[in-house]
C-alpha cells in the first residue's frame, strides 16, 4: 500500500472521521465502522484533506481535467480544497463548480457556484462517501444540462465496498450506470489492512473483535467482485 493511503487512513482516525463501534447507516444497516466526513473543520484539515484527493486524481488523470464539481453540499469544499492542491502542487490550474439546491433567481443567477461549464470540459466528480449513489443520480443530470462535457468520473473518499441497490458495490454500479471511471483514495479493506492489529498511537485500533465484527458485515453486506 503506497504511504499517502496509510497517512490518509491516519488522518481520517486523528480527525474522528473514521470510527469504530456500533453504528446505523442511512439505510438502517448495523455497522461496526462510520465515516463522518463533517468533522473535517479546520484550514489545517481541509488543506490537507485537498493534498490527499489531488494526489489521487492525478494519479489516475494527470493535467486531463479542467474542472472539479462538488455536489451540494457536502462536496463543495471538498472540490475546492482539491483544487487548490493540484494547483499547488501540481501546477494543474483546474475550475471548481458545484450545485446549489435550490436555483437562484438574481445576483448570480442559475444552479451553479463557482465556474461555468463549458461544452468539452472534462468533469471529475468529487464526493465524500458513496454508499447508495443518491447523490450522483441527482448530479449527474444537472451536469449534462449545462452543457457538452465530458464527466470523467468520480472520486470518494473511501469506497465502504458494500453492495448499493443489488449486488455490485455502489462505485461499481456508478462506473456502469454512467459509463465513467470511479475511484476512491482508500478502500476499507486498505483501512483494515493497515489498522488491524497495529498500535496506532499506542492504540490498536481494529482488534481481533473488531476485525471479526467488520468480517461479519461483508458476510451481510459485502459488494461482489467485478
Amino acid at each position: 500500500m503506497e504511504n499517502y493511503k496509510k497517512e490518509f487512513i491516519e488522518f481520517m482516525v486523528d480527525c474522528s472521521v473514521l470510527r469504530f463501534g456500533d453504528f446505523v447507516t442511512k439505510s438502517g444497516r448495523n455497522t461496526p465502522f462510520f465515516i463522518n466526513t463533517g468533522f473535517y473543520r479546520t484550514g489545517s484539515q481541509l488543506a490537507r484533506l485537498g493534498h490527499f484527493y489531488a494526489k489521487a486524481i492525478y494519479e489516475k488523470y494527470g493535467s486531463e481535467v479542467d474542472v472539479l464539481f462538488g455536489p451540494a453540499y457536502k462536496g463543495i469544499p471538498l472540490a475546492v480544497a482539491a483544487a487548490m492542491a493540484l494547483s499547488a502542487e501540481y501546477g494543474v490550474d483546474v475550475r471548481y463548480c458545484a450545485n446549489r439546491k435550490e436555483v437562484k433567481d438574481h445576483g448570480d443567477k442559475g444552479i451553479l457556484l463557482g465556474s461555468p461549464l463549458v461544452s468539452g470540459d472534462r468533469v471529475v466528480i468529487i464526493e465524500d462517501v458513496t454508499t447508495a449513489g443518491t447523490s450522483i443520480s441527482e448530479t449527474f443530470p444537472i451536469i449534462l444540462a449545462q452543457a457538452d462535457v465530458d464527466v470523467r468520473g468520480l472520486v470518494v473518499s473511501v469506497d465502504r465496498m458494500e453492495r448499493g441497490s443489488k449486488e455490485k458495490s455502489a462505485l461499481s454500479e456508478i462506473r456502469d450506470n454512467f459509463n465513467i471511471e470511479t475511484g476512491a483514495i482508500v478502500t476499507m479493506s486498505d483501512v483494515v489492512e493497515h489498522l488491524w492489529n497495529k498500535p496506532y498511537k499506542g492504540n490498536v485500533i481494529i482488534d481481533d473483535a473488531m476485525k471479526a465484527a467488520i468480517d461479519a458485515y461483508y458476510e451481510k453486506y459485502g459488494a461482489s467482485k467485478d
